[in-house]
């Protein structure tokens, strides 16, 4: 129910008495709530009710160290973890007798986690990714402290394996840590690992971690038999948010790797748990919440929300296009790229925003009528300001002569 507003800076002072707590958290509700119409250009579903976790809230659950040990106590879903951990493995095929991973704060963690123990395994290594990555990484290599260079993405938001290979055979003695994305930030583009590993094959790199950050779309195409982990496909690592397309209210992610190369840790005596995460402490209830969303719905319901998310963005891009407003998408994509809308258009919804470029994203949960609305308020610009003429990047599905042809969510295209 909605209370009445409040100035938050000014009532949120912890130096003032008395400070009405439920005035604050009302107004912190109500602004939440009246702008998720608006919220269509950030990734996060809003379809599964999570609810039913909530007996957990109201206490610690802690499930500090490693899954596999017990910490003293029995506040803590580590079963509930190890359950989480074993379906995403499962659903990307790491080998069942050469896995490990954990619940982590969010993809940034999973990222730092995997490059880390890419570190490990090879000190002298170089880290490539590319100019379209994650702005985590970026902060990863400066907190690990190894080498690495950027590597050009294409226009349309894909790793330019010419330019890894100019890059990579500069560095040939040394090996070689590539981060490739699956759902870069801005167009949702998947870097091709099966290119990559024949890059550094060519040159003569053995040497190699390939890590695969597939925060967005790491679960879709999982569930597509895109995105797989198996020994063939030479990828050591992944990482997959879990507030992205399970939408969990809470930040959160999983982190994968095979066990044969992760951080193997020591024993901590006072809680009794090997401390192989980086984290130490973590939060028994985002183990929860995954597990419940898995549990809810399981493979073909996620399969089912996947698909549905994915044709009302191909309904979008028909839809803009119809009222003159260029946009475009990749056929695996949630993700819709558009012609940066005017101002009066972007104060009312919630976009990312690249220069010439803007994105909406199709997450399960954004209905029908959100897209109608913005699709009717784009053509309403469309007729006071026609939309200057800038060539779009072509997507996956029409390469011409001479560029490079972007992959497509194919069974090769993260694996």
């Amino acid at each position: 129910m909605s209370g009445p507003r409040v100035d938050l800076e000014a009532a949120a002072d912890l130096g003032q008495s008395p400070i009405d707590v439920a005035a604050v958290i009302q107004t912190l509700a109500d602004q939440a709530a009246q702008g998720q119409a608006m919220s269509i250009g950030f990734p996060g579903a809003v379809d599964i009710d999570y609810r039913a976790v909530a007996p957990l809230h109201g206490r610690l659950w802690n499930n500090i160290g490693d899954p596999a040990t017990e910490p003293g106590g029995a506040a803590h879903t580590k079963a509930l973890e190890r359950a989480v951990i074993a379906w995403c493995a499962d659903a990307v095929a790491l080998p069942a007798d050469n896995r490990w991973g954990y619940v982590t704060a969010g993809g940034t963690e999973g990222n730092l986690a995997a490059l880390h123990a890419a570190h490990v395994r090879y000190p002298t290594g170089v880290v490539y990714y590319s100019a379209a990555a994650h702005y985590s990484i970026r902060k990863i290599i400066e907190i690990v402290g190894v080498r690495s260079v950027v590597v050009d993405a294409t226009d349309t938001g894909e790793m330019s394996y010419p330019h890894l290979a100019s890059r990579a055979r500069r560095n040939r003695q040394r090996p070689a840590i590539v981060v490739a994305t699956a759902g870069t930030t801005m167009t949702e583009a998947i870097d091709n690992t099966s290119r990559i590993h024949a890059v550094l094959s060519d040159i003569g790199i053995d040497r190699r971690h390939v890590h695969v950050d597939a925060a967005l779309a790491g679960i879709p195409l999982a569930l597509d038999g895109a995105l797989r982990l198996d020994d063939a496909s030479g990828v050591d690592s992944v990482a997959i948010s879990g507030h992205k397309f399970f939408g969990t209210p809470t930040p959160c992610g999983v982190v994968l790797m095979r066990d044969s190369i992760r951080r193997h840790g020591t024993h901590i005596a006072y809680t009794g748990t090997l401390d192989t995460t980086v984290a130490g402490s973590r939060c028994g209830q985002a183990a929860a919440m995954l597990w419940y969303a898995i549990a809810s719905h399981g493979r073909e319901g996620h399969r089912w929300r996947a698909t549905a998310a994915r044709q009302l963005a191909a309904d979008a891009v028909d839809k803009l296009t119809a009222v003159g407003w260029p946009a475009w998408r990749h056929p695996h994509a949630f993700t819709v790229v558009l012609r940066t809308p005017p101002e009066l258009v972007r104060q009312k919804w919630l976009l990312a925003t690249d220069g010439d470029w803007s994105h909406t994203i199709c997450m399960p949960g954004i209905s029908r009528a959100q897209i109608d609305a913005f699709v009717a308020d784009i053509a309403a610009a469309v007729r006071w300001s026609p939309p200057a003429a800038i060539p779009r990047p072509r997507s996956a599905a029409e390469p011409t002569s001479g560029q490079h042809q972007n992959s497509v969510a194919t069974a090769d295209a993260v694996r």
